[in-house]
Parts: C-alpha cells; structure tokens; sequence
C-alpha cells in the first residue's frame, strides 16, 4: 500500500494571513532635529494579535526604536494602529516584519528595530527582531 502524505498543519493561507490588511495610517511630525542623530524608542507592552492557525490569542511587548530623519512617528496614530492587530489573524513574525514595514513607508528613518516580545505559547518564548538602515541592501 502506498504511503499517505500528511496533511498540512499550516498552509499557505496561514502563512500569509494579515500580511497586506488594510490598516490605520501611521502619521507623522516633522523633526526639529533632523541634523542630528537620536535615537527614539516607542514601547507597547499590551500588543495583541490572533494565531491564524488556532485562532487563540498572541499577547506581547512591541519595542520600536528608530533614528528619525525628517519624521518623527505620532503617538496616537501609532497606538491606533497597533490596536488595529487585535483581532488580526497574523504569525508573530509577520505582525514584526509589517510593523517595521509600515512605520518606515511612514517616517522614512536613517534606522530602525522593531523587537516583538511575545509571551510563553506552550512554555516557549519567543522574540523576533527586524532591522532597517537606510542604503543597506537586502540579504540574498
């Protein structure tokens, strides 16, 4: 008898699940200090999202650090944003990935982290960190 494939636990669907939702707009300031460099670090310690897969929640901590250029991020728009995940089916990994995304398509900074620190699933923690610089050119 031939062997059977196991079905796919996650599928393409999953995988791919709120990586272009529509989301709030990000706005933004201008910076009175654009001819030197700062850093700023924004923290959202009640980040929350829903796992495609299982529908269950994903709480965590969402740190960005960023050094600004002629924007800065606006803080109410930002917090929007953020909340806009709630209730967003969206891996860990991809809500990090699309944050950074998003708030440079915003800012435009020189740099910028965006750290996710999620809380234990199944006892294990774990932390995803996306990096910008300007000029850098992607990995192959």
């Amino acid at each position: 008898m031939p062997k059977q494939k196991a079905p796919k636990l996650y599928t393409d669907e999953h995988a791919a699940s709120g990586v272009a939702a529509p989301l709030p707009d990000i706005e933004c300031w201008p910076n009175q200090f654009p001819q030197r460099d700062y850093w700023i670090e924004i923290s959202s310690p009640e980040f929350t999202s829903v796992c495609p897969r299982t529908g269950l929640p994903d709480h965590g901590a969402i740190t960005i650090r960023y050094v600004p250029d002629r924007l800065c991020l606006e803080l109410k728009s930002l917090k929007m944003y953020l909340l806009a995940y709630r209730n967003m089916g969206i891996f860990q990994e991809n809500a990090v990935n699309r944050v950074l995304d998003d708030c440079v398509k915003a800012c435009r900074p020189r740099e910028m982290t965006v750290t996710g620190e999620f809380t234990p699933r199944g006892g294990i923690y774990t932390t995803i960190t996306a990096d910008y610089v300007r000029g850098k050119t992607k990995r192959k």
